[in-house]
């Protein structure tokens, strides 16, 4: 599949999917909430036939916490480490491909770039036989509720979001597209002692890009220089991504690329929701190796 071509199935979907009612748009798929159209029932299916390559670059993130932040990182790092530039409009999330992803895996040259957003009992089992290096992001539950609410709002991919109110609600209850956030930290958090997997926060990205950098390709095998470290994190920086992101995504440029700030929730939370998410992480994360690495004291109180 090339990228116009990808492209094209892309927009046919997008039509198909703003022509559906809102009350059709989202069906559960193993109690998880999905977009019919954009990732229907046979995708899922088509997906545990993938053969995964023991070079896969694997990332993992819930939605909205730098997963195309960290992809574009990612690109780079391969493109200075071997020389193979990754087409940037193609994809890295492999529901997105539809049924025929294993024909158009088969036929993407390593090291392949790959990504999902699917809870890890659901990522294809190759993945986990081959012992696939992965690499996983996540970030404050308070500014991915507001980042989520900003992105679905303007995709017709899901229903209308009637207010920040319900939102915010069906985000804390779990009832939303790929389902609950705690879920899938709680998920990986029993991960963290696998060698292949590697969690980092979007935290830490902002604070000390560079270093991101250094963690990420050693982690993955890629030697790089301390000059294409720096060309690499002075290149993806949040606005640097921001400002290139119309020739990388198009018109969803500034849909998938917002603020990108840390603490951005402050300017939409009650004092109310603030203390209702805090209890929700106090239930399900405090004391947690993730929960730790999130710092939620710092930044999200």
């Amino acid at each position: 599949m090339t990228s116009s071509d990808f492209v094209t199935n892309m927009q046919s979907r997008m039509q198909t999917q703003m022509e559906i009612r809102d009350e059709d748009k989202l069906y559960r798929y193993n109690g998880v909430l999905y977009p019919r159209t954009f990732r229907p029932e046979e995708t899922f299916k088509a997906l545990q036939n993938i053969e995964a390559r023991e070079d896969d670059v694997m990332l993992v993130a819930y939605p909205k916490c730098g997963f195309n932040w960290t992809a574009g990182v990612l690109r780079k790092i391969i493109a200075e480490a071997t020389g193979m530039k990754i087409e940037s409009k193609m994809p890295q999330l492999i529901e997105l491909y539809g049924p025929d992803v294993v024909k158009v895996l088969d036929e993407t040259p390593s090291p392949r770039l790959l990504g999902t957003h699917l809870l890890p009992d659901n990522i294809p089992k190759s993945f986990n036989a081959k012992k696939t290096k992965t690499l996983v992001i996540f970030r404050n539950p308070k500014d991915t509720l507001v980042s989520s609410y900003y992105f679905y709002d303007k995709l017709p991919l899901h229903p209308s979001v009637q207010s920040w109110e319900s939102f915010y609600s069906n985000f804390l209850s779990g009832d939303i597209v790929w389902g609950s956030y705690f879920d899938h930290a709680l998920a990986w958090e029993k991960r963290m002692d696998d060698p292949n997997v590697m969690i980092v926060t979007y935290e830490e990205l902002k604070q000390d890009l560079s270093e991101g950098v250094r963690q990420i390709s050693t982690f993955f095998g890629f030697s790089l220089t301390e000059a294409q470290v720096q060309q690499i994190a002075e290149g993806s920086t949040f606005t640097a991504m921001k400002e290139s992101s119309a020739n990388s995504q198009g018109t969803m440029g500034n849909i998938i690329f917002r603020k990108g700030e840390v603490g951005d929730w402050k300017n939409h939370f009650t004092p109310e929701q603030s203390r209702e998410m805090d209890d929700a992480f106090n239930k399900h994360l405090a004391g947690t190796r993730l929960g730790d690495k999130l710092n939620y004291q710092l930044y999200c109180q």
